[in-house]
């Protein structure tokens, strides 16, 4: 069923008060960026959605394959007139049934697109400002690295940004190490070599997180690890930047007293888009 303000849902899902997903938060997204009737990267999606609903148990009807679902979000942009640049979610939950224990394990989807201005990648020349936050930890877990309908840590430390004049938030593990942004993956360079966290860090697999890996490591002289990243290392960076499939590239401007560059960013931001264009 389409719904013309932007949703469409399959005839099975029940959007009420009852719903697992806002009960209990009992669901899997993905995010995707929609360029030239084209969904950017939507194998590393699918694959990710799949294996997120392995993990949380959800049953995976026999319908979701890569075709189907590609066919369900192309058939709502197109619908709206949005298949030239969009932003689509898409949101797996478990059907009503049961309390904390689900009486069954199937599942609905709802698909949600928005219009989004930018085809290409454009990387910002305005301030960025970020420092941690540190009222909530990251767990370093496999469900950490999903990305579920619970991001309580996201939505506080954004809350906490807004109202300390930040452009944003990094979130730390129980180790005090930084995991990762508010809306994104962490990438610090230190001279030559690109440093991101781990996902057994507990950041999320992102799939742009895989984009930007694989750019780098394309990159004549630049050194790819991934590795712990303590708050002590920030200060001492060359580069901060934050990844996610919408935006691509976010530098991070400054850190507390410390600013910094932007030039690997650039690059990185000039390849990605020309995969796009490809």
């Amino acid at each position: 069923m389409v719904n013309f303000n932007g949703i469409i849902q399959n005839s099975t899902a029940q959007l009420s008060f009852s719903n697992r997903s806002f009960l209990y938060g009992d669901g899997v997204f993905e995010t995707m960026k929609i360029v030239n009737s084209k969904i950017l990267f939507f194998e590393d999606h699918y694959f990710r959605l799949m294996a997120s609903m392995r993990i949380v148990r959800m049953e995976i009807p026999m319908t979701f394959t890569m075709e189907y679902l590609e066919e369900q979000v192309m058939l709502l942009v197109g619908a709206i007139g949005l298949q030239d640049s969009a932003r689509v979610r898409l949101t797996v939950f478990r059907n009503e049934g049961g309390f904390y224990a689900p009486t069954d394990n199937s599942v609905s989807f709802v698909i949600q697109a928005l219009e989004q201005e930018n085809k290409k990648y454009r990387l910002s020349k305005d301030k960025f400002e970020v420092d941690l936050y540190k009222d909530f930890s990251v767990s370093k877990q496999l469900l950490s690295t999903l990305k579920t309908n619970n991001k309580m840590i996201q939505v506080t430390a954004s809350i906490f940004a807004s109202e300390n004049d930040l452009d944003s938030c990094l979130l730390i593990n129980q180790d005090k190490n930084v995991v990762e942004g508010t809306n994104g993956n962490l990438f610090m360079r230190m001279g030559n070599t690109l440093i991101t966290p781990p996902v057994s860090e507990g950041c999320l697999n992102g799939v742009m997180r895989k984009q930007i890996i694989s750019l780098a490591k394309k990159i004549d002289g630049i050194h790819l690890s991934e590795e712990p990243i303590s708050p002590f290392d920030l200060q001492k960076a060359d580069e901060l930047f934050l990844t996610n499939v919408i935006v691509g590239i976010q530098p991070i401007t400054k850190y507390r007293k410390k600013e910094f560059e932007v030039t690997l960013s650039e690059q990185l931001l000039d390849r990605l888009n020309e995969g796009i264009e490809a």
